[in-house]
């Protein structure tokens, strides 16, 4: 028997309700922002919405989590985090294990010191789909997925965001900086900020779906297949190449395929 996308929907403020007051880990994404709308819709001044500033999430985004929170209706708390840990900075193949115990660590404090003792995060169904380390700390932590219990895809969550007039219904898939530096090379706040900019500089150029990947000294660019067209222009190519070595790259290359989520995880995936 289908459950309908309504039927999904009801499940998820039902469980939601049940815990009687609420943190959601809040990065401004289409997930996270769906998540806080529901949660509000559930528990009203009883859910709050907790974002750790760090490094690898760029003002932009911060700066659009802030805007959604406003919207919505919740409280949003800041959460600063200082130097980058050792064991992230390395960059192993388990980066996102390490990273989210330290996050959501964070933000179960955060909410521990406003008498919240339920934390829920934004994975969907989809993400049960790529290599996600990070899932393993969440169930270390005991942090909640209302989102992927109650079944939802992402096209769903995009459709109820939709629905609602959120802005983030057809916002692109984004994830932190630091999925942009292959495994093993070391990760650091100036390779960070470079990413960031070259990132900000392809968006006001017009493009929607990007990244820019960072080997060493090599901007690997990838746009989505359909926009791959614009770069048989010599004049962007320049445009491009001269921006982003300003950043500090070296040398800035194409991917042929365009972009791809989650290519980074090919060599883990091999191996």
């Amino acid at each position: 028997m289908t459950t309908s996308i309504d039927e999904k929907y009801q499940r998820l403020l039902d469980s939601i309700a049940a815990q009687g007051s609420v943190a959601v880990a809040f990065s401004g994404g289409v997930d996270s922002s769906f998540l806080c709308y529901a949660a509000v819709a559930a528990l009203g001044t009883k859910a709050i919405a907790v974002t750790v500033v760090s490094p690898m999430l760029p003002q932009r985004e911060l700066d659009c989590a802030a805007a959604l929170a406003q919207q919505v209706g919740i409280e949003q708390v800041l959460v600063q985090e200082g130097e980058l840990d050792d064991e992230v900075a390395a960059n192993p193949k388990e980066r996102c294990y390490f990273c989210k115990k330290i996050e959501f660590g964070n933000i179960l404090e955060a909410a521990k010191a406003r008498g919240i003792h339920t934390v829920l995060d934004g994975s969907n169904m989809d993400d049960l789909g790529d290599y996600r380390p990070g899932l393993k700390a969440l169930e270390e932590l005991h942090i909640l997925s209302p989102l992927r219990e109650a079944g939802l895809t992402k096209a769903e969550i995009r459709e109820l965001s939709r629905r609602f007039e959120l802005p983030t219904w057809d916002k692109p898939a984004f994830a932190c900086l630091a999925s942009r530096i292959p495994y093993g090379e070391r990760i650091d706040r100036t390779k960070l900020a470079r990413i960031e900019k070259a990132e900000d500089a392809l968006r006001a150029l017009g493009f929607r779906q990007f990244r820019v990947r960072s080997h060493d000294t090599i901007a690997r660019i990838e746009v989505a297949p359909e926009e791959r067209r614009r770069f048989f222009d010599e004049q962007l190519l320049d445009k491009v190449s001269c921006s982003l070595k300003s950043f500090g790259f070296v040398y800035v290359a194409f991917e042929l395929e365009g972009y791809v989520m989650g290519s980074m995880n090919r060599a883990v995936q091999k191996a």
